[in-house]
């Protein structure tokens, strides 16, 4: 918890703080492995909650799959693929 790399979501580039590890889960399954891991390797699957620096529009790959993909890139290089499972909706303020 603590990253904060740029998250891509269809046009929007966007930096993102990852607020929360929830879970590590198993790629093929889905099944949770570990609770709140310390860390994630290369090549594991996670749950992961990411809060955005600024506002930006994506809805879970359940409901719209196009705004539900994303790519997490960190010095120019893709660190990480996923897809959106929950969205936390805030009024503008």
């Amino acid at each position: 918890a603590g990253y904060a790399p740029v998250l891509d979501c269809h046009t929007s580039h966007i930096a993102c703080k990852f607020a929360e590890l929830i879970s590590k889960v198993d790629r093929r399954t889905g099944k949770v492995i570990e609770e709140a891991p310390q860390f994630i390797k290369s090549g594991q699957a996670a749950m992961i909650k990411m809060i955005p620096t600024k506002p930006m529009c994506v809805e879970t790959f359940a409901d719209y799959p196009p705004l539900g993909r994303f790519a997490i890139r960190d010095m120019r290089q893709t660190v990480a693929v996923g897809v959106v499972k929950e969205v936390e909706k805030k009024a503008p303020t």
